[in-house]
Order: structure tokens, then C-alpha cells, then sequence
């Protein structure tokens, strides 16, 4: 088995959606109801919470929003951290180096997910 993606399931797609564009600095394709972003190591997509209900119903029932992690490898991470600064996103936890050799800071997407930009330093 091998990992292809993660899917934010929201209830604003469109905000999330835009949101997402400006931290990663790249266009999403799709509309208002299903969006997603392809890489080579996996898909971002985001979906919408009343289309999953209506293909599943019952699915969306005590499903929480801001539980996630997303986790992206940058090439600095002092300056994506002073640009999505100026961007005004939520920092969490600003740049600092874990004794595993990793170097992070973390912010929140409109649902309150944490996202983690990191640079490995081994």
C-alpha cells in the first residue's frame, strides 16, 4: 500500500481553498464544492462537508475540524516563516530546532488544522 494524499473535508471550501494557494504559493484546480493540489509525492484535496453528507450520509456526524497536522518540506524556514508572517496567518509555534535535527514552525489553516513547514537538517 502507499500513501496518495490527505482530503480536508470543510465547510468552506472556497476560503480554505484560497487560503491554502497563498501559503503554498500555487493554484488548486476544481471549484467551490471539490479542489485539490497534485504533487509527486501525494494530492491535497478539499471537500466539501455538505456534498460529503449528501453522498454519505450520516458521515459527517461529531466529525471535528482542526484535527489535523499537514506537514510540508521547505527549503527555509526563517523566511517562509517571516512571509506567511506578513501574510497574517496564526503562528503556533514559531521556528525553532528539535533535537532530532529538524527545524519547524507551525500555523493554523482557516479550520484551526495545524500546519507544520519544516526543514530537515541532517
Amino acid at each position: 500500500m502507499m500513501f496518495s494524499g490527505i482530503c480536508l473535508v470543510t465547510r468552506e471550501v472556497g476560503r480554505v481553498r484560497k487560503f491554502y494557494e497563498a501559503v503554498l504559493q500555487t493554484d488548486f484546480k476544481g471549484d467551490d464544492i471539490f479542489a485539490w493540489l497534485e504533487s509527486p509525492k501525494g494530492t491535497l484535496s478539499i471537500f466539501s462537508a455538505v456534498q460529503m453528507e449528501k453522498m454519505a450520509p450520516g458521515s459527517m456526524k461529531e466529525a471535528g475540524y482542526g484535527s489535523y497536522t499537514i506537514e510540508f518540506e521547505v527549503a527555509d524556514v526563517d523566511q517562509e516563516f517571516e512571509r506567511l508572517k506578513s501574510l497574517g496567518v496564526e503562528v503556533v509555534k514559531e521556528p525553532t530546532t528539535q533535537s532530532w535535527r529538524r527545524r519547524s514552525f507551525w500555523f493554523r489553516d482557516p479550520d484551526r488544522n495545524i500546519i507544520n513547514f519544516y526543514k530537515s537538517l541532517v
